[in-house]
């Protein structure tokens, strides 16, 4: 189901199963709670290696694999520092793998995600409950979305005014 999910904020146009909502799916209220907290480790696994990859993109080099340059800066200090910087990310990636088993979910929630959520303490999800009822076992259905794209911005009202007694008893 996680993967479900991370699939569906970039999908594919020309599959059978292009989402109405991106980042969005319709689950059983049980299964949505129990999805929750897994993704929200997930992407907080991904937030935590965005940093080491920004750390070692300083001690990246552009040239390209097995020029000249690169062989360069392959056999340089610089690239055991790349290294270092770089190893807890490839990390968090391996265990991100083991957890959704999908390649392309796995881009999806360290490019799109990681980045998305960088600067969100946590809360990544909602679930909203469905007035419907699953046709077949008549369970109770939720959606399950990532925050932030389609929020409602709450306005605040002004406080009604207070009507002070005199005023109420000479009408």
């Amino acid at each position: 189901m996680s993967t479900s999910l991370i699939l569906t904020v970039r999908p594919d146009e020309d599959g059978p199963n292009v989402p109405a909502v991106k980042g969005r799916i319709v689950t059983t209220v049980a299964k949505a709670k129990e999805l929750r907290p897994y993704m929200e480790k997930l992407i907080t696994l991904a937030r935590r290696a965005l940093v080491h990859e920004e750390e070692a993109a300083r001690f990246s080099t552009s040239a390209a694999k097995n020029s000249a340059e690169w062989k360069t800066w392959r056999d340089s200090d610089q690239w055991v520092k790349w290294n270092k910087a770089i190893s807890p990310a490839v990390a968090a990636r391996r265990k991100a793998f083991a957890l959704l088993r999908d390649k392309q979910a796995l881009d999806i929630l360290f490019t799109d995600l990681a980045r998305r959520f960088q600067d969100r303490p946590g809360g990544y999800t909602r679930i909203v409950k469905l007035p419907t009822y699953r046709l077949g076992d008549a369970g109770k259905q939720a959606l399950i979305e990532f925050v932030g794209e389609r929020d409602r911005v709450r306005v605040r009202r002004s406080p009604a005014p207070v009507v002070k007694a005199s005023e109420e008893s000479a009408s």
